[in-house]
């Protein structure tokens, strides 16, 4: 029998590079058996990477990936990596590989190769793996998938919930999950975190759902795309959250601190320039009187010691120790003529079959969540409340000042980050750097990349800079979680709690909708179900 003693699994000094781009840098990371972790990170800094490293379906630029795991390596991909001809079987019998082939050897084995086999195949209990499947696919939202339907005619949610059944299905030691919550609903995500919950071996997730971390991961692995580092965090996503504060605390007194031997240095040299001013040039001999005079030494050290303070001025200056980034703020700003109350009102909009909104109305400082599965017409009513979508019929009345967080990445974007994020502002980009790099969401040597080579997460976070700095009357937030950070989305959330115009928001994230006060609208094939 299998014990988690049995399981190996370490990075040392682990770099990444793809072309010129590195994407891990000298990482080092053991997890130990039966842990449960939770990947996070921004979108494209490496979090599949990791997965990759560990299922050995990449080898590292330079170090050691060591992993044993007797029990087996259950890896789900974001994407199932199976034609569109290939069928719900082939798709089973891809996610059961392990057990297939154990099954082949079993039929060839004989003496003790067959009695050694067959303890395995009972350990991964090869008899019940079919039936695990069903179980699960059940247990997802999605059963009786007949066996012959190919992949191609399923809806991708299909797709990914018979993969997630597969690898469940066959008990590894060690599962690899990459997102493994999406396209879930809450009934599906309940049943996986049961199982998940039940699982006797080791767990690594990558996940931007914080209900999943924080009901079932241990221990955080913090991916950061921009030192190309790996941090670990203990005690779960609470014990994530308080080493960020603990971080932005640390930062704020290394700041302070080096404020102060700044202002202490800067001082010193003032003060012993004014007393070197207040000393005579010559002095009268000792005891001779009004007889002759000779040169003495103004200083009496005074020039030592501010020769000493500027060099340490010079060093100071030369290495600053920036502030902690400034926490994400929405401001609202209201025009002169605007009263107190109704700051949108849609009247018998529709929109071909993808809305019909008979009646909304929305008060300055209202919070509405938007609801409904996909194709629901949630961000269509975003963009017609936004004037990006002209409806066919009906009125939309809306403020001249409105923040949308897009869901869809909008194109193209010419030009540097600084410029992007400066788009607009007045006078020259480069006048708005200091107010780009307060926020945290870039380094200094990331302001004139081109924002064509950004990741999503990187032009995610341009996005939420503009948005914060545009003062508006309401705010539109389109899945606004979606390739942000954990410690980002947290941040966000006291912003808009804080925000004193309206805010619609169209979200999966659970922990949102769980916390959620405010008026809901849910709709149903483009219209209202209930509100």
């Amino acid at each position: 029998m299998l014990t988690a003693i049995d399981q190996q699994l370490s990075l040392r000094d682990v770099t990444v590079r793809f072309g010129e781009r590195t994407v891990l840098d000298q990482v080092s990371l053991s997890v130990r058996p039966g842990e449960t972790a939770g990947v996070i990170g921004d979108n494209g800094s490496g979090k599949s990477t990791l997965l990759r490293l560990i299922a050995g379906t990449l080898e590292p630029s330079n170090g050691t990936v060591t992993v044993a795991a007797p029990g087996g390596i259950g890896y789900l991909t974001q994407t199932l990596g199976l034609p569109g001809h290939a069928t719900v079987a082939d798709a089973i019998d891809h996610g059961l590989r392990e057990i297939r082939d154990l099954e082949s050897r079993l039929r060839h084995a004989e003496g003790r190769d067959y009695e050694k086999l067959v303890d395995q195949f009972e350990a991964r209990g090869g008899y019940e793996a079919d039936q695990r499947v069903e179980v699960a696919l059940h247990g997802l939202g999605r059963p009786g998938l007949a066996r012959d339907r190919q992949l191609g005619t399923l809806p991708g949610g299909d797709v990914a919930r018979l993969a997630l059944a597969t690898v469940l299905a066959a008990q590894p030691q060690l599962l690899l999950l990459d997102e493994p919550t999406n396209d879930l609903d809450d009934e599906a995500l309940d049943w996986l975190e049961k199982r998940l919950r039940a699982h006797h071996g080791t767990l690594i997730a990558v996940t931007h759902d914080r209900v999943f971390l924080q009901r079932l991961t241990s221990t955080v692995l913090e991916v950061d795309g921009d030192d190309h580092t790996i941090r670990r965090h203990g005690n779960g996503y609470q014990g994530y959250l308080r080493a960020k504060a603990a971080m932005r605390a640390r930062q704020a007194q290394r700041h302070a601190e080096w404020r102060s031997e700044l202002a202490r240095h800067q001082s010193l040299v003032e003060a012993n320039a004014a007393r070197l001013d207040g000393i005579p040039r010559k002095m009268e001999k000792a005891g001779f009187g009004g007889g002759p005079f000779r040169a003495r030494s103004r200083t009496h050290g005074t020039m030592g010691r501010i020769r000493s303070a500027k060099e340490e001025v010079t060093r100071l200056t030369a290495n600053p120790v920036a502030p902690p980034p400034e926490p994400l703020r929405l401001t609202a700003r209201f025009a002169a003529s605007a009263g107190d109350g109704l700051v949108v009102q849609c009247t018998d909009v529709r929109v071909g079959n993808r809305l019909h909104m008979p009646q909304l109305h929305l008060e300055r400082g209202e919070r509405l969540l938007v609801t409904g599965a996909n194709g629901a017409g949630k961000s269509t009513l975003l963009h017609v409340i936004a004037g990006e979508l002209r409806p066919d019929s009906g009125t939309v009345a809306r403020p001249e000042r409105i923040g949308f967080l897009r869901q869809q990445d909008t194109g193209d974007i010419s030009g540097t980050v600084l410029s992007a994020f400066a788009d607009g502002l007045p006078g020259p980009a480069d006048e708005h750097a200091d107010l780009l790099l307060s926020l945290g969401l870039f380094r200094p040597d990331d302001l004139d990349r081109p924002a064509r080579t950004l990741s999503v997460g990187q032009r995610r976070r341009i996005d939420l800079a503009r948005l914060v700095q545009y003062p508006s009357e309401v705010i539109l937030l389109d899945e606004p979680t979606n390739h942000l950070s954990p410690d980002l989305v947290e941040q966000l959330e006291e912003s808009i709690a804080d925000y004193a115009g309206a805010v619609v928001m169209v979200t999966h994230d659970r922990r949102i909708r769980g916390t959620f006060e405010g008026r809901r609208l849910h709709l149903e094939n483009g219209r209202v179900l209930s509100s």
